[in-house]
């Protein structure tokens, strides 16, 4: 499998074609699959979920059809995106297996930082407890969001993936309802008080990624 780390910040559209033409050579057994390491420039992504009065200020940042999974969200500098190309063909066909993994990964790679990431029924993606704020209208404990997950199957491999927030501007979110959940906030690795870097967790991502994905699903 490759690892693909790009420096600086990558057009979305070139990252879309770049999926596209590694999954098809993936299917067609002529490439090795691959986790690809990037940030991308301000913008919000919609996925088949997304519901347009979520899109709260359209004309901040560029808004692209995803055609991934779920609702609408933010990309941006100081956002570790691991765009994942995994035959699933080799992994067993089981999508909710693979979202889980999924899932699994980000909080393994969390728990490198002593973060403790969960999930939620009915919430898509990687939460943290913020004790340190008010209680919700709900009055249930404050969470927020540290990482989003959105995927795309084609003939069994998949690609889109994960986002985690290490230091991006969180104001940047205001522009959509995150995932279409407006009781909690979204939150970033620096915005919790550590000083990590995209570079650490591209070594927590690649540390724990044997953990949870064994080779071609063994």
């Amino acid at each position: 499998m490759e690892w693909k780390i790009t420096d600086g910040l990558t057009d979305y559209n070139d990252a879309v074609a770049f999926m596209e033409a590694r999954v098809a050579a993936i299917a067609a057994g002529e490439a090795d699959e691959c986790v690809w390491l990037l940030e991308h420039p301000p913008l919000y992504t919609a996925g088949t979920s997304a519901r347009i009065e979520d899109l709260t200020n359209p004309d901040r940042f560029p808004v692209f059809e995803a055609k991934r999974g779920g609702e609408y969200t933010y990309h941006g500098p100081g956002q570790r995106v691991a765009y994942v190309m995994l035959d699933l063909n080799k992994r067993g066909k089981d999508v909710r297996r693979f979202v889980k993994q999924l899932e699994e990964w980000v909080i393994a790679a969390l728990a490198e930082f002593n973060v403790h990431g969960e999930i939620r029924d009915g919430r898509v993606g990687v939460w943290v407890r913020r004790n340190d704020k008010p209680l919700t209208p709900s009055g249930q404990p404050a969470e927020d969001k540290v990482a989003a997950i959105g995927l795309r199957l084609r003939k069994w491999v998949s690609f889109h993936g994960i986002s985690i927030n290490v230091e991006p501007d969180l104001e940047h979110f205001s522009g959509i309802v995150p995932c279409g959940i407006t009781e909690h906030g979204v939150t970033s690795l620096v915005d919790l008080g550590l000083p990590v870097t995209l570079v650490d967790v591209d070594t927590a991502l690649r540390k724990t990624f044997s953990e949870v994905f064994a080779p071609n699903g063994g």
